[in-house]
């Protein structure tokens, strides 16, 4: 059983380091309830702040979406950058790629359309960034509170058990002497 285990794990471990893997890993982590949506927010927060610096910086746009591209941590999302690149290489608006992947949400599409028109993207981006880790920080102090009753409960069951199966044969000594 062990082996067997031990085994997936490794397999596992393999195929994450794939490219293709990789990329349905990512998707998955997108997926849960809880934790995908977590994630995705993560993500959202990490390109839009990353991006958001850059452009704030000097960087080109061009620079600044490879640089984004390998800098955002999950697969999905730099293959939607790289697309987001194509685009405006191409002489297209920036939030017309953004609509066609599932990974952006409308709030961001409509942040950028709005940066775009007026000419300030890098701060609808700052924005946007400070939306979404809001919402990671608010969902991360929602779970903590959640959990935090739960852990008590099993810490008391840990040391519940351990109690008793440390006094039960006393007991059962004590019966044995009388």
């Amino acid at each position: 059983m062990v082996v067997v285990i031990i085994a997936g794990i490794i397999t596992l471990r393999w195929w994450i380091n794939t490219e293709k893997g990789r990329l349905k890993w990512d998707a998955f982590k997108l997926k849960p309830p809880i934790f995908g949506a977590l994630t995705h927010k993560a993500v959202l927060a990490r390109f839009a702040y990353t991006l958001s610096s850059l452009l704030q910086s000097g960087v080109p746009v061009m620079e600044a979406l490879d640089i984004v591209s390998s800098a955002s941590g999950n697969q999905v999302m730099a293959e939607a950058v790289v697309d987001i690149k194509a685009a405006v290489r191409e002489g297209r608006s920036f939030a017309d790629p953004m609509k066609l992947h599932e990974i952006f949400t409308p709030l961001i599409v409509q942040m950028v359309e709005v940066g775009e028109q007026t000419g300030a993207l890098d701060e609808m981006l700052q924005r946007s960034a400070d939306f979404y880790m809001g919402e990671v920080n608010q969902t991360v102090d929602n779970l903590t509170s959640i959990l935090e009753p739960l852990l008590v409960v099993t810490m008391g069951a840990v040391v519940g058990t351990i109690i008793v199966s440390l006094y039960l044969p006393m007991f059962d000594y004590i019966k044995l002497v009388h």
